[in-house]
């Protein structure tokens, strides 16, 4: 069940009797979990619900932070994000008081830009998506308490990487260093991401 209609009628048993709902979409890099966020958000607006998407890369410490944690060589571990900060927008969005400003990533400058996203109090539905959502430690868990499901998004490995590998130099990578980026660092967090896949409300495979 990965089309958009489908998961719709999901989230509309959810938003019965609710204000607001909250669904984290979860999955390894290339995963496909922004295109799915996109496509849901897409089709619910159609519906007449109010939606937002909040991606948790909006939370990536910059690399200035990253270079003086000396860990910008691991840019998108679970350690380079503000996961607090991530958990602590979620339950501000939970808490439906106002309208509430969530930071974007921008691809182009491989940065978080804050600001960037509204969430105002007539939002019914709001998708965030990203790797950690169902890690077990806090404040990771903090972030998925927030969440009224998170669903887990996978699919075939080579195909995930490949779009990894495209994705690395449409942003600027020279392939070699696309390829060793891949193998150093996205791998070992899929491998991560992966191993949490149990946890998660509903396991979306893409074809």
């Amino acid at each position: 069940m990965t089309d958009p209609p489908a998961l719709l009628a999901r989230v509309a048993r959810l938003l019965a009797g609710r204000p607001r709902v909250l669904i984290g979409i979860a999955g390894a890099p290339g995963a496909g979990k922004s295109t799915l966020a996109a496509a849901l958000a897409g089709a619910a607006e159609d519906a007449g619900i109010a939606t937002a998407v909040v991606p948790m890369d909006g939370f990536h410490l910059a690399d200035r932070a990253l270079a003086a944690l000396g860990r910008l060589d691991r840019k998108g571990a679970p350690d380079t994000f503000d996961a607090g900060g991530y958990a602590a927008l979620l339950q501000r969005i939970r808490a439906g008081d106002g309208i509430v400003w969530a930071p974007a990533f921008e691809r182009d400058l491989e940065q978080p830009i804050a600001g960037s996203i509204a969430v105002p109090p007539a939002t019914r539905l709001v998708l965030t998506e990203g790797n950690y959502l169902l890690l077990p430690d806090a404040p990771w868990s903090h972030a998925r308490a927030a969440l009224d499901e998170t669903w887990f998004v996978e699919v075939d490995g080579d195909l995930r990487r490949e779009r990894l590998l495209a994705r690395h130099v449409r942003f600027g990578k020279a392939p070699d260093a696309a390829a060793e980026w891949v193998s150093r660092s996205d791998e070992p967090n899929a491998v991560l991401v992966q191993g949490t896949r149990a946890s998660a409300d509903l396991l979306l495979r893409i074809p």
